[in-house]
């Protein structure tokens, strides 16, 4: 069934585990995900990304067919515009039928912040859709090897909670977007993550969930996060299967090379899950 963010996140927040979000580009991604949500029984989100929809088919073009899988799966999937930038291309998906965005003005100083986001809020009601957001600036791995500092300031981020009737918050804390060099681990400062819940309550969004290590996922969760994000072990696990099938077979055709990538994103889907202790959680 097709749901917003807040319902699923908000029972996140009261049970304690985190709803897993995928980026999405294409309708074969897209099954992938809902397919393994379905067999672990557990909500899901779908993040289409601005960048994304931009270079690749559009907004008016992939959101209905998605709407429609989501409607006819057996668990509650969402669908959420990932960094949504631009303010009319944010308020043009909400009228293509996105049920959640993310208004990421992170880029503009904190009262624009604020501000704009605000604005997105107001918008999104018209659409009975929920406003993810962000403080702080989340980053590519590139910053966490270089050593700059993009964390969140916990009173700026209580401040803009309180200011803008978000439904959720992306904090930066650790993580950034993107693939870490093999076998780094980042350092999580969970301090920020625990002055911001205690003060706000609202489901919190990790972003750059790939590569993040289990223990920094599970202790994530347990102190509020409700939201993770995962892109490049998704798509990883895909790419990853290509290989293999062009390795084994070069001569494949391309239906078959598609859609076996479908069943490793499922793989790489449920697991997860599991690790979000979402499973079984759809109504």
């Amino acid at each position: 069934m097709y749901v917003s963010m807040k319902g699923i996140l908000g029972r996140a927040n009261e049970g304690k585990y985190a709803v897993m979000a995928f980026n999405c580009f294409n309708l074969e991604t897209a099954k992938a995900v809902i397919q393994g949500a379905q067999e672990l029984r557990a909500p899901v989100i779908i993040s289409l990304l601005q960048d994304h929809l931009k270079d690749h088919l559009g907004s008016h073009l992939l959101t209905k067919p998605i709407i429609q899988m989501a409607n006819e799966a057996s668990v509650e999937v969402a669908i959420n515009l990932d960094h949504g930038q631009d303010i009319g291309f944010v308020k043009r998906c909400l009228q293509d039928g996105f049920s959640s965005v993310m208004m990421d003005a992170s880029a503009y100083p904190f009262d624009q912040n604020i501000e704009i986001t605000r604005d997105m809020v107001e918008f999104a009601q018209t659409y009975n859709a929920s406003v993810e957001a962000e403080v702080g600036n989340i980053g590519s791995a590139s910053d966490i090897m270089t050593g700059d500092s993009m964390h969140t300031d916990p009173e700026l981020a209580i401040e803009f909670v309180k200011k803008t009737g978000i439904d959720a918050l992306a904090i930066s804390f650790g993580s950034s977007h993107g693939n870490y060099p093999e076998g780094f681990v980042p350092k999580f400062n969970f301090d920020i993550v625990e002055k911001i819940k205690k003060e706000t309550n609202i489901p919190l969004v990790l972003h750059g969930g790939s590569g993040c290590g289990e223990e920094n996922i599970r202790t994530s969760i347990e102190l509020g996060i409700n939201k993770i994000n995962v892109g490049s072990d998704f798509m990883k696990a895909q790419v990853d299967q290509i290989r293999y099938e062009l390795d084994k077979n070069p001569a494949i055709n391309l239906f078959d090379l598609i859609h076996s990538t479908i069943d490793a994103g499922k793989e790489a889907v449920k697991y997860y899950i599991n690790l979000a202790k979402s499973t079984g959680k759809s109504l």
